[in-house]
């Protein structure tokens, strides 16, 4: 049976947990996140194994303001769709942005599709379970604006100026009053 394990790291940006399967990362969440597994302190044990200190060394070294040089290991695990779209986040570069809609083109070549809606490739980057490494922050629509960031709007603007992205032609969209 295979152990699985958290740690949790001090961000600037608020506490972060970390999970393993003792090998590879399993997971990376801020803390209170949408879609953080809720269940995962119960299933999980607190360890400092090997790929937490490669994780932590990567997490300094980006929260630093650096472009870390290697990945710590990783297993991604979702549908083949989901799969395809953070194998997609992760050759975005450090300090670079990608549109929803750029992502949904290469799905389409990927899968063969005629088409690929933007809401589509928005949920699968929703539920990467490893944020931040698998870099779903760098995503923004077409028209420049901030959507769909789990940790937050205010997280995914920190995160891009960390990187020395230029925000000022980004915008965070202004939310839809309900109709009642």
């Amino acid at each position: 049976m295979m152990m699985n394990y958290i740690y949790y790291y001090k961000s600037v940006l608020g506490g972060i947990t970390i999970s393993s399967n003792g090998s590879e990362i399993t997971g990376l969440w801020f803390d209170g996140q949408k879609y953080y597994p809720e269940n995962l302190i119960k299933n999980y044990n607190y360890s400092e194994l090997y790929v937490f200190k490669q994780t932590v060394k990567w997490l300094d070294i980006y929260f630093s303001g650096k472009c870390p040089d290697f990945t710590p290991p990783l297993n991604i695990k979702g549908s083949d769709f989901r799969e395809l779209v953070w194998n997609i986040l992760l050759t975005i570069p450090y300090g670079k942005t990608m549109t929803y809609k750029e992502i949904a083109e290469i799905t389409v070549q990927k899968f063969g599709y005629k088409s690929m809606s933007a809401q589509a490739v928005g949920g699968a980057v929703g539920h990467n379970p490893i944020s931040l490494i698998v870099p779903c922050h760098r995503v923004i629509g077409s028209n420049g604006s901030l959507t769909g960031y789990a940790g937050g709007i205010d997280k995914k603007i920190s995160l891009l100026k960390i990187e020395g992205v230029d925000t000022k032609n980004l915008f965070v969209p202004r939310s839809r009053e309900k109709i009642l």
